[in-house]
């Protein structure tokens, strides 16, 4: 077996096999989006898409995920360079708990934001200062709990790559600490914070599971692209549950796609 993975003979046997398992599963995906395009007809693919409950989804999908993004960005920014730059008592607890909108259900993040709603201060809150629970602005607090978790790691990835040697020489020249922040580490941080404003922009498009806990599943209320698919789903509608499911899938590759165009390199992350 060893003589079939030794020398030239070994490199072509790998490469065989790696390029293999790629391409299997690059057909596994065009599979599953060729069969979105059989399943129905062009005729009901091209009537669902203008239909007003899909251009109502869309539209709000569009709102709220650039709300939630412009938020989990201006968040997400001093946050990932206080980690990155800084070393603190608890700061792996303090890391961990920022990753776990990253690993725990968003499901169970939106239950436990319904549960917060439903506190002394939460009803206070969502009673007397902004109503969350089964509306609007609990689609972009959902949708914000879920990617400010990836923004910070994407950001975090990028401040981790930057050389503090570039601040310090800006300080050295007279800048300021936030003077060397916003005209030296931000400029250097630039393709970084491209990609993960797209990045947490399509994903906050496409979340589901903290948004329909928390803001609900109501026709032409909540009604996102994703919530659209399970409604639609529900009452049997395949024609424009495909058609929305089509548009997910287009605003996810175009928003990859951007990401490489913009930053000009092969891989972002």
């Amino acid at each position: 077996m060893h003589k079939y993975f030794h020398g030239a003979r070994g490199d072509r046997v790998f490469r065989a096999a790696t390029v293999s398992v790629l391409a299997l599963l690059a057909l596994f995906f065009v599979v599953v989006i060729v069969s979105l395009l059989t399943y129905t007809s062009w005729r009901s693919i091209g009537a669902a898409l203008v239909a007003p409950d899909t251009l109502f989804a869309v539209k709000l999908s569009l709102i709220t995920a650039t709300i939630s993004t412009i938020l989990a960005i201006a968040v997400a920014i001093p946050v990932a360079y206080a980690i990155s730059k800084n070393n603190f008592f608890g700061k792996s607890l303090v890391d961990s708990l920022l990753d776990l909108p990253i690993v725990i259900s968003p499901i169970a993040l939106g239950a436990a934001l319904l549960v917060f709603f439903n506190t002394p201060l939460g009803a206070a809150i969502n009673n007397h200062v902004v109503r969350f629970v089964f509306s609007v602005p609990g689609i972009v607090l959902a949708q914000f709990t879920i990617i400010s978790a990836l923004a910070i790691r994407l950001l975090k990835s990028t401040f981790d790559g930057i050389d503090m040697r570039y601040e310090q020489v800006a300080r050295t020249l007279g800048c300021s600490k936030p003077e060397a922040f916003f005209r030296v580490i931000l400029p250097l941080a630039r393709n970084g914070l491209i990609a993960s404003g797209i990045l947490t922009w399509a994903r906050a498009a496409g979340e589901f599971g903290a948004t329909v806990t928390l803001a609900g599943a109501t026709a032409m209320k909540t009604e996102t692209l994703p919530i659209s698919i399970y409604l639609n789903l529900a009452s049997a509608n395949t024609g424009q549950a495909v058609a929305l499911i089509l548009i997910l899938v287009v605003i996810s590759l175009a928003a990859l796609l951007l990401i490489r165009v913009i930053t000009g390199r092969r891989y972002v992350i």
